[in-house]
């Protein structure tokens, strides 16, 4: 029962969509409708500037971080995982918005920052890497995903279900950038300036 209410609570509380929310009010735009129509900070940032992109994309990491890292630290690691699975859920599929939200890698980030951060900062010097090498936050944004379980699998390998959390994550950020995928290939994916 723990389980299901530290997820339904982390969906909810991730399901809030910043991104959406800063837009409206400081540039009085649906930002669903502008850019690549994502919710997420690369798009805010595109689209309405640092100034604004910058603390969506803060507050997107928080709403990550906060449940995993309360679930993980006054429960145990598999009620984190539970609560950060909720918070990337509900990034992703906010109810908020009828279901339509970001593709979950600044929520993500926070959720694995707090159960495994040697790992993350692992594959955040990845998405360093491929960004500047290629300039595109898809690009850098799955190769990251890519690592980050087989880094926590060296790292963390006594916890299986961590390990499998960072698999089940680097699945569904791929997911996520289906369309983004398509673009790469077709060489139309915008590329970060």
């Amino acid at each position: 029962m723990s389980y299901i209410l530290f997820f339904l609570y982390s969906y909810l509380f991730g399901g809030i969509p910043f991104g959406y929310i800063l837009a409206r009010i400081f540039k009085k735009i649906d930002i669903r409708e502008c850019g690549s129509g994502n919710i997420g900070a690369t798009n805010v940032i595109r689209v309405c500037g640092k100034g604004i992109g910058i603390p969506a994309f803060i507050l997107d990491i928080a709403k990550g971080f906060f449940p995993a890292y309360i679930g993980a630290t006054y429960v145990d690691i598999n009620i984190g995982i539970s609560a950060g699975l909720g918070a990337i859920v509900g990034h992703i599929f906010t109810p908020y918005l009828k279901g339509k939200g970001g593709k979950g890698v600044a929520t993500g980030l926070g959720v694995f920052i707090a159960l495994a951060p040697i790992p993350v900062s692992i594959a955040f010097g990845v998405f360093l890497i491929v960004l500047f090498a290629s300039r595109y936050v898809s690009l850098a944004s799955m190769s990251a995903a890519v690592v980050l379980p087989v880094a926590i699998g060296i790292i963390k390998r006594d916890s299986l279900s961590l390990v499998i959390f960072g698999v089940a994550g680097c699945l569904l950020i791929i997911f996520t950038h289906r369309t983004n995928i398509k673009r790469l290939i077709k060489g139309e994916e915008h590329k970060w300036r």
